[in-house]
């Protein structure tokens, strides 16, 4: 099959986390003889250790198949998706590929909040949009109701709404047959100019960069001289294929075809998501991808300081830049800490996103890393400046006289749940600072709208969410804007010493007890020296809590038997004096241990 003759369909699966869409990619795989069924293991194509792991898709992962129906062959390109809130950037690249999804709900769970923000995503890029329910059979006791929830969602009628089973495979292949017949199928533009939209990418050691392209115009086949239209990088391409899953190598791959192209490129800097590659300079760009902004700030650093070499740092710049051909959505720029020495601040888009990386940098990468305590962006206007700044790491935070403004993000939360957590849940809000809360009826459940600061959203809130819904509420979150707030910078000293990695930025009605607290804590976790330490934590250009660490004990006096009191007096003097000098001349040095207990999740 080749040019105007191919038959091909590009679709994705879409749904809230856990609600099936690995386990009926299985099916699909099965059915189309895509893979082997004695090699077919559940959820084939998570690949990665850590989706294993979680349970969890955390990357987008494409796979061609091919099907036959009425004697027609098929060309079906499939990209099974992620469902969790932190990887949405990863669902919006994937819809940008393809031209219809398969909206897939679990029958026992309903509508969650990932369902809502999928399918407006992707009727927002006019995807032919298919509905489909499962779990069937499992016990469904309100099963017509979640069938008119979701034909009344997707604007259609309940009869249109496929019921499968991706476990047992019931209603499956009716369901492929309405991808064939339903997804529209691509724009064959063969004789035009080639354009391919690069939707995310791979590192491989030999044939360096290879990109997951969707070919919208042309042909490109192995040998061709290529140019990236953003940053005019050019090279050859020295392989190409499909994904079967794994990488298959083919002669060409054409206009409306899903693949992938390995660059030769050994610069991870390169090649960039949502760039367009093309044969000639000339040709027009395709619209790419809006770059994702990320949320939540930590700082990773690795374990080891005192015995980190130089080709250490390096092997870390460069994971770091492999990571980022793999996941668009992280960035990261070099600092360094008073305590834990040089590393890099990393940006994401939640707090699951940070966990990842930091267990991808450890299990792909073989890095030991210190993670600071995630913080987010705030905007600042200051005395001498017109245009505010943005400020995510506590170290940099200006002195108080200086700022004239400050503004927190804040973000709308949706929330759906059983009605009989309603009470909790409003509870759980308004102590995290919430408001604008609306509540409405879908169905048999609750659609309960809200705004929070990101801070507050970042932290624990999820799981106190979990917890006060037992397990059934589900939510969805996207940045709303900013708003003014009092914020002040906790700093703190120790044996007279600023430690700037010790700093906090914390809400200024809460200052005292912050500060009282995080003295205490440092008092609990300082190894003790032989000189008293003074532990100062310093807010509005004064001390606002103080603590003493005290010193080790030496009984300098044991060694004398009786006799006259005045010589043990002079004895606790001078130990007394030489304690005062050695906390004069004091470096102390807080452990890195210290750091990670001090920031660690409560």
């Amino acid at each position: 099959m080749s040019g105007l003759n191919k038959e091909i369909r590009n679709f994705v699966i879409i749904a809230h986390i856990d609600h099936g869409k690995s386990t009926l990619a299985d099916r699909f795989l099965e059915m189309t003889k895509t893979i082997n069924k004695g090699k077919l293991v559940p959820q084939f194509l998570d690949r990665m250790n850590l989706e294993k792991k979680h349970g969890i898709t955390i990357k987008m992962h494409p796979v061609r198949m091919y099907y036959q129906l009425n004697n027609k062959n098929y060309e079906l390109n499939l990209i099974d998706t992620p469902g969790h809130v932190d990887f949405t950037y990863e669902v919006s690249r994937a819809l940008a590929a393809v031209e219809g999804a398969i909206l897939l709900v679990d029958g026992t769970q309903g509508l969650q909040a990932q369902t809502l923000s999928n399918l407006y995503a992707s009727q927002k890029q006019g995807l032919k949009i298919i509905g489909a329910i499962n779990k069937i059979d499992l016990d469904i006791a309100n099963i017509n109701n979640v069938i008119q929830e979701l034909a009344d969602l997707i604007q259609t009628t309940p009869d249109r709404i496929s019921l499968i089973s991706a476990k047992n495979g019931q209603g499956v292949e009716n369901l492929l047959e309405r991808v064939i017949r339903e997804i529209p199928s691509p724009k064959i533009n063969i004789e035009k100019r080639t354009r391919a939209l690069i939707f995310d990418s791979q590192y491989d050691y030999y044939r360096g960069v290879i990109a997951y392209v969707r070919i919208v115009d042309g042909r490109i086949k192995k040998g061709d001289r290529f140019v990236c239209l953003a940053n005019k990088v050019k090279g050859e391409i020295v392989d190409l294929g499909y994904f079967a899953p794994e990488l298959k190598s083919l002669s060409q791959l054409e206009s409306g075809e899903i693949g992938w192209l390995a660059t030769g490129l050994k610069d991870p800097n390169l090649i960039k998501v949502g760039d367009t590659l093309a044969l000639e300079e000339s040709t027009s760009p395709l619209p790419g991808y809006k770059e994702p902004q990320p949320m939540v700030y930590a700082g990773f650093y690795l374990s080891s300081n005192s015995q980190i070499k130089k080709q250490d740092f390096e092997n870390f710049r460069q994971a770091l830049l492999k990571l980022k051909l793999n996941d668009y959505a992280l960035s990261f720029s070099p600092e360094s800490s008073d305590i834990l020495g040089r590393g890099y601040r990393l940006g994401f888009l939640g707090v699951l996103h940070l966990k990842i990386i930091q267990e991808r940098l450890k299990e792909e990468y073989g890095l030991d890393l210190i993670v600071t305590n995630p913080t987010v962006s705030y905007r600042l206007w200051l005395i001498d400046s017109q245009e505010p700044i943005l400020i995510n790491n506590p170290t940099e935070w200006p002195s108080s006289e200086k700022i004239t403004k400050v503004e927190e993000p804040w973000a709308k939360i949706e929330i759906i749940t059983p009605p009989q957590y309603l009470s909790n849940i409003l509870n759980l809000i308004n102590r995290s600072r919430g408001d604008n809360i609306e509540t409405k009826t879908i169905s048999d459940r609750l659609l309960i709208t809200c705004e929070l600061p990101l801070d507050e959203t970042i932290k624990n809130f999820y799981d106190n969410l979990k917890s006060a819904s037992s397990g059934y509420a589900s939510m969805d979150y996207k940045i709303s804007g900013y708003r003014i707030t009092q914020l002040e910078k906790l700093e703190v000293l120790l044996a007279g010493k600023k430690f700037e990695s010790l700093s906090k930025i914390v809400l200024k009605d809460k200052v005292m007890s912050e500060g009282r607290e995080l003295a205490q804590k440092l008092k609990e976790l300082l190894p003790r020296q032989n000189y008293a330490v003074p532990i100062q934590v310093l807010a509005f250009g004064r001390i606002i809590s103080r603590e003493t660490l005290p010193a080790l004990k030496k009984d300098v006096t044991g060694y004398l038997y009786g006799g006259d009191r005045t010589r043990k007096m002079k004895l606790w003097k001078k130990q007394k004096q030489g304690k005062k000098r050695l906390l004069e001349q004091a470096n102390l040095e807080v452990p890195s241990e210290v750091f990670l207990k001090l920031f660690a999740k409560e």
